[in-house]
Order: C-alpha cells, then sequence, then structure tokens
C-alpha cells in the first residue's frame, strides 16, 4: 500500500504537492488552500492513508503567507485514528514550513489545526437538544450553499440571552463550547441550568457559518465574506447569516450576548468587549467587567491578563457583533476566545486546549452567568 494524501471530506482542506517515500516511510509537502473568494488560510484537516508502522514527515510549505503566520510558533497539529480523540502532534515551525512528523499504528489517521466539528455532529447536537423538554428548533433561513441556520430556544425568563458561534468556520473549539453549554442548560437536575431557564431566554445558534465549516475554510462564508465585519449593513447577497440572525435580534432584544469565537496566536482563554461604542454606558462596562472579573475567579483556564489592545472612545468597529450588539441593543454583550495552541497557564502534553476543555468552559461561563443573571 502507498501513502494517501486526501482532503474529501466534510471540513477538508489541504493540497497535495509531493509524496516521496524515504528510508522508512514517506515524506510529504503539502499546501493549505485559501477559503473560496478570499485570501484567508489556515485551516487545514485531512486523512493520511496507508502508513500504519511508517515514519511519515508532512511539510505544509505555506505556512508563512497564512493568514496569522504568528500563530505557527509553539502549535503543534492535532492528530486521531478514531476521529473521537485528538492528540497533539509532534510539530515544528520554520521559514514558513510547518513539518508535522506521525508514525501511525494504523492505516488512516487525520490530521487537523484543531479538532473538527463536523457538519454531522452539528445535525445530531441540534437533533438531541431539539428533542429536551422546553426546547425549540427554529430554522431562519438557508446559506448561500443551502444549508439550514439553526436557531434553539428555551427557557421562560424575561432577561434576552443570545449565544452564538463559528463566525469564522475554522474556530472548531467554538462549536465545543456550544455542545458543553446547551447540554448544560437541558439538564433539568442542574441547579444552574435551572435558574437561568427561569430568569433568561435563550437564543442558541451553535453554528452561524455552516458553509465555511463544510468547506474547509478558516474565516469565510461560501462567497469569501467575513461575517464578523458584516453587522452594520449585511444583506441576503453576501451575508444572509448575518441579516437573518440580527433581525432575529431585532425581533425578540438582547440583553446579554457571547459570540465564541478561537484565537491562532495568544495561548490562553480571554475576553474582548464593546470598548469604544459610540453610547456605551457606565452600566454596560461595569456588569462586563464584573462578568469577566467573575470568570477569572472561577476557573483557572480563563485569564485577564492576555488579550485584545481595546479600542479607544468612539473608536469602536461596528461591523463587529459584539460591538453592534452593545450600541444597538445596549447590551451586555462580549467576544469569547479560546486558544488553537496549548493554554500556556494549564498546560496538558497529550491533549492541549482541547474539546472537552471547550465544552468544560461553555458550562462554566454559564455558572458566572447565573450568579449576575438578575443585574443584566
Amino acid at each position: 500500500m502507498t501513502l494517501s494524501i486526501t482532503s474529501a471530506f466534510d471540513s477538508g482542506n489541504i493540497r497535495v504537492l509531493s509524496i516521496n517515500e524515504t528510508t522508512g516511510g514517506y515524506s510529504a509537502d503539502l499546501e493549505i488552500v485559501t477559503d473560496h473568494q478570499s485570501d484567508f488560510y489556515q485551516w487545514f484537516h485531512f486523512r493520511v492513508a496507508g502508513a500504519a508502522g511508517k515514519d511519515v514527515t508532512l511539510r505544509i510549505v505555506n505556512c508563512g503567507g497564512s493568514a496569522y503566520p504568528n500563530g505557527w510558533e509553539a502549535y503543534k497539529a492535532r492528530i486521531s485514528d478514531d476521529r473521537e480523540n485528538w492528540l497533539l502532534a509532534d510539530t515544528s515551525y520554520a521559514d514558513g514550513v510547518l513539518t508535522i512528523q506521525v508514525s501511525p499504528d494504523a492505516n488512516a489517521l487525520w490530521v487537523a489545526y484543531f479538532a473538527p466539528y463536523s457538519m454531522e455532529r452539528h445535525h445530531d447536537l441540534v437533533a438531541w437538544a431539539a428533542s429536551q423538554s422546553g426546547v425549540e428548533l427554529h430554522e431562519l433561513g438557508t446559506t448561500l450553499d443551502g444549508q439550514p441556520l439553526d436557531l434553539l430556544t428555551l427557557g421562560e425568563g424575561e432577561k434576552q440571552v443570545w449565544l452564538y458561534a463559528r463566525q469564522h468556520p475554522g474556530e472548531s473549539m467554538a462549536e465545543w463550547w456550544m455542545e458543553g453549554a446547551i447540554e448544560r442548560l437541558c439538564d433539568e437536575e442542574d441547579a444552574v441550568a435551572r435558574l437561568l431557564r427561569q430568569k433568561a431566554t435563550f437564543h442558541i445558534v451553535p453554528n452561524m457559518n455552516p458553509d465555511g465549516s463544510r468547506r474547509g475554510h478558516l474565516r469565510t462564508n461560501a462567497v469569501g465574506v467575513n461575517l464578523n465585519r458584516e453587522w452594520h449593513e449585511p444583506s441576503m447577497e453576501r451575508s444572509p447569516e448575518v441579516f437573518l440572525i440580527r433581525a432575529a435580534m431585532d425581533a425578540t432584544g438582547v440583553d446579554f450576548a457571547m459570540d465564541v469565537h478561537g484565537d491562532e496566536a495568544i495561548a490562553a482563554v480571554f475576553l474582548a468587549g464593546f470598548e469604544g461604542i459610540p453610547s456605551i454606558t457606565d452600566r454596560q462596562v461595569g456588569l462586563y467587567r464584573q462578568y469577566r472579573d467573575t470568570l477569572a475567579a472561577r476557573t483557572p483556564d480563563f485569564q485577564t491578563k492576555l488579550g485584545y489592545v481595546e479600542a479607544g472612545e468612539g473608536k469602536a468597529n461596528l461591523a463587529m457583533s459584539t460591538n453592534q450588539l452593545a450600541e444597538r441593543f445596549g447590551a451586555v454583550s462580549m467576544t469569547l476566545e479560546m486558544p488553537f495552541k496549548d493554554n500556556d497557564d494549564l498546560p496538558d502534553a497529550d491533549f492541549g486546549w482541547s474539546p472537552a476543555r471547550s465544552a468544560q468552559l461553555g458550562k462554566d461561563c454559564l455558572a458566572v452567568l447565573a450568579e449576575m443573571i438578575d443585574e443584566i
């Protein structure tokens, strides 16, 4: 059996340049494919077949020109032979080339930028959640590729809480976070979930960008549009995902919102707020900081030292969802970022930042919201 490398599946992305036999194994030169109609690229996901018992060197040669080249320093790829458990691979980066060394035990090994969250798993999550007591599934519309845009609604309270993830489809840890949050909210014996569902109505979009997710994009939808730069003026032609969700938000109002993401370069979990919006209030800022600081006190996986530079007065980009919602509704809104790298505060030599930690963080974020839901 000779070595085969393919990405012709849900969320797959790689282009094979060459495969060569070496002493004891194989070497392959690869490159990441750009998002359709876009220059963005960083996400990869492919299968290596026919290499059981062999040493394989995988060289992704175009990483120097990727969207976030600083993201490759101290980064380790994820590998899995069962697509359930994703381990850190022996990975190095130099001169624009990411080198991944693997020695598969089986004749099929999957390699990815982060543990993928497939559209099939998304539909399983939606189907399970929609079957739980008090949960309603709404199809807000369809995407440019014709996929459904799913919204889950639950709770009876007056406070309107919006949780949404994967505006940037390659940030798959965001939907692992969603899985944890949804599981907790659907647990009828969980006191946090019972309190939140009594006090608030939750509107949850587990995946805002199904087209980019299926296509194996890093950052854009089917026509190369970055959804998180569309919130000021979305359209059905360019960004139906934002257009439909913002319209639903206009119908309900928004008191609290969390936009869930992953960050390529910063090896930590952190929040970004809405500093710099024109109508910012002391109440909004105070509640945002209270949430941020309480989360830091509750889970060692979250910190406040590292993060993005805050926008200056009046300088907020209202095309981004967190800023737009804070300005539009007076909401307490925020962007949660998780690492593609490990969490340097609590490193894990086997798994790094993982699906399990992302899901647990989703549950922890809800617990903090429960502490202050009356004040939101």
